[in-house]
């Protein structure tokens, strides 16, 4: 585990990152590197940072997005497993490249695994967002280590391979609607902000991106056993071609959940709602 480098208070924008030799992408950590300065800001600005002011950047890379973030008022913490990346960090992004940032801007570079990492290290157990250009072949997982965070990440935005994005963010009734939805939208609201082509990336990857923003909601405490409700939403959609009264057989239903109406439909078909109700009702029966 990494250890934080020593907090360093910032006054300006560091140097573009592609005016100094570039860090070279690493296939194996799934990194492209954003070089689009327009659609850095855009990310950038997709923070709303109401009520807190810590962020954490997962993959911030040669720092393209950093910079933007840290024009606002805020402790930014960016967390990145490249060796060369940390250094490219901790190179460029010393006062003495700066101009004038705000001057209450605090910057920290940790090298670390982020799905690894121990998050109530950070920011003294206070609420943080995540932002950042994610790695694809880890974004999912991304997604599912905040949510077993919810209660300390009441924001996160960034960039995933576009369909993954989408599917985060689609509603009942799509054939793209799955786990990482229900999952994603019981806790938080999801929304689709704007797509990124492949030439913006280098090296440009095969597919397009997708920038989306998740905010927590007000009320995210499930009503529900939250162990449960997993368990029946990856149960059901394990096996999206059944109805429900099929792929819930395991769970033993008494005659009078599978005679409901709701028993007849496929997972895809439910709202995060009716999945509470679902879970709700099975949580009842165990009860019993």
């Amino acid at each position: 585990m990494g250890k934080p480098k020593k907090n360093r208070k910032y006054n300006s924008n560091p140097i573009s990152s592609f005016e100094k030799t570039a860090v070279k992408a690493k296939k194996h950590l799934g990194q492209h590197f954003l070089r689009d300065e327009n659609i850095a800001k855009k990310i950038g600005d997709t923070l709303t940072l109401q009520g807190y002011k810590n962020v954490i950047e997962i993959g911030p890379g040669m720092g393209v997005l950093t910079k933007y973030i840290l024009q606002k008022d805020i402790d930014v913490i960016a967390m990145d497993l490249d060796r060369e990346s940390i250094e490219y960090l901790n190179t460029n992004f010393h006062l003495e490249h700066t101009e004038a940032l705000r001057g209450n801007t605090t910057f920290r570079v940790i090298e670390a695994d982020f799905l690894k990492y121990d998050l109530n290290l950070l920011f003294a157990k206070e609420q943080f967002a995540i932002t950042g250009n994610f790695p694809y072949n880890i974004s999912t997982q991304i997604v599912f280590k905040t949510l077993e965070n919810k209660d300390r990440i009441p924001e996160f935005t960034g960039m995933f391979q576009k369909e993954v994005a989408q599917r985060i963010c689609e509603k009942a009734g799509s054939k793209t609607y799955g786990i990482l939805s229900v999952l994603t939208q019981a806790f938080y609201d999801a929304e689709y902000l704007f797509t990124v082509p492949p030439n913006v990336f280098n090296p440009p990857p095969k597919v397009d991106s997708g920038v989306l923003r998740l905010i927590r909601k007000n009320e995210y405490s499930l009503p529900c056993d939250e162990k449960l409700f997993f368990r029946v939403v990856k149960t059901t959609f394990g096996q999206r071609r059944k109805t429900l009264r099929n792929s819930l057989k395991t769970f033993e239903l008494n005659d009078e959940i599978k005679a409901l109406e709701i028993l007849t439909k496929r997972p895809e078909q439910l709202s995060v709602d009716q999945f509470i109700e679902l879970t709700l009702l099975i949580e009842k029966q165990q009860v019993k």
